[in-house]
C-alpha cells in the first residue's frame, strides 16, 4: 500500500527531572531531505537522529524538533558563582575608585559570557539520555508513519478510481476506432462518385482500397491503447506494492500521458478525440496527486 509524504508526529517523555518532547512533521518533495533542531547541549545525539529519519522514511522534507520543558532547577543549567563574584567585586572597586553611586542589576551580570554555562553530561548520563530521547523519537515517528499510511489509503483510493475511469474511456475509444475507418471508406467512396459522376468515369477499385489502408494505417492506435492498458495495470499494481511507489509512479503516469497524446495525434475522429481530453485531464489529477506518494 503506498503512503503519503505528509505527516505531523509528537511523543514526550520525563528523564531526570527533564521532560523531553519530540516533534516530527513531513511534507512532500521529492527527495528526503531532512532539518534537525536540537539544543546545543544534545548535539551530540544529532547523527543518530539522522539515522532514525532515514532508516523509516524513503522521501520527503522531514523536520525534527526536540524541546525541553518543565526543567528543574540545577538539570542542565549552572552559574559560575566564582566568576560572577569576581565581576561584581571588579566592579564595585571600578565605581568607588571613580567616586560614584549605583547599583547593579543581576540579570545584566547572568548574561555575560561564561556566567551561565550548561551542564554536560558524562558519558554515562549521555547514554542514557540519548537512549530515553531516541524512545520517545520512535514513539512519534510510529505516528508520523501511521499518518502517512492513513493518508496514502486515501491517496491509493483516489488514484484507482481515476485509473479505472480512464480504463473506461479507453474501452470506449477502443471499440469505436474500427467504426472511423469504416466510416472514412464509406466517406470516401462517397467523394470519389460524385467527383467521377462528372467525368463520366469509373472508380478505381484498388486505389479506393489503397486510400484506405494507408489512413488505417496512419491511424491505427492498436499499439498505443494496448500500451496505456498496460501502464494503468502496472500503475495499479504498484499501488498494492509494500515499496516506495512515488518514483515509478510518477514515471509510468508520464508514459500514460504520453501515449494519450499519440492516439489525439492519430485520431482524426471528433468521438475519440473528446475521450482522449477526458483520459488527458484524468492523467493530470494523477500527476498532482502522486507528488505527495511517498
Amino acid at each position: 500500500m503506498i503512503k503519503s509524504m505528509t505527516g505531523y508526529g509528537q511523543a514526550q517523555g520525563d528523564f531526570n527531572g527533564v521532560s523531553y518532547a519530540v516533534e516530527i512533521k513531513s511534507v512532500n518533495n521529492r527527495y528526503l531531505k531532512t532539518a534537525i533542531k536540537l539544543p546545543d547541549i544534545f548535539s551530540f545525539i544529532e547523527d543518530d537522529i539522522e539515522k532514525l529519519l532515514r532508516n523509516n522514511l524513503s522521501r520527503g522534507t522531514v523536520n525534527f524538533v526536540l524541546r525541553l520543558k518543565d526543567i528543574s532547577g540545577n538539570s542542565l543549567f549552572e552559574i559560575d558563582e566564582k566568576a560572577l563574584q569576581s565581576i561584581a567585586q571588579k566592579l564595585h572597586n571600578a565605581v568607588s575608585a571613580i567616586g560614584i553611586e549605583g547599583k547593579f542589576d543581576i540579570s545584566n551580570l547572568l548574561s555575560l559570557p561564561g556566567i551561565v554555562r550548561p551542564i554536560l553530561p558524562d558519558n554515562e548520563q549521555a547514554k542514557m539520555i540519548k537512549e530515553k530521547i531516541l524512545e520517545i523519537s520512535n514513539q512519534a515517528m510510529d505516528q508520523l508513519i501511521e499518518m502517512r499510511s492513513v493518508e496514502g489509503k486515501s491517496l491509493e483510493e483516489d488514484l484507482t478510481k481515476h485509473c479505472n475511469a480512464i480504463e473506461e474511456d479507453l474501452q470506449k475509444i477502443n471499440e469505436r476506432s474500427p467504426l472511423v475507418i469504416n466510416s472514412y471508406a464509406k466517406k470516401l467512396r462517397q467523394r470519389a462518385d460524385i467527383l467521377l459522376a462528372e467525368a463520366k468515369l469509373k472508380i478505381d477499385e484498388e486505389t479506393l482500397a489503397r486510400e484506405v489502408a494507408i489512413f488505417a494505417d496512419r491511424s491505427d492506435i492498436s499499439e498505443e491503447i494496448a500500451r496505456l492498458d498496460s501502464h494503468i495495470k502496472q500503475f495499479l499494481q504498484f499501488c498494492q506494492a509494500n515499496e516506495q511507489a512515488g518514483r515509478r509512479l510518477d514515471f509510468i503516469s508520464q508514459e500514460m500521458l504520453r501515449e494519450a497524446n499519440t492516439i489525439a495525434s492519430k485520431s482524426a475522429d471528433g468521438e475519440i478525440t473528446a475521450h482522449v481530453v477526458d483520459v488527458k485531464c484524468l492523467i493530470e489529477r494523477i500527476k498532482e496527486q502522486i507528488q505527495n506518494v511517498e
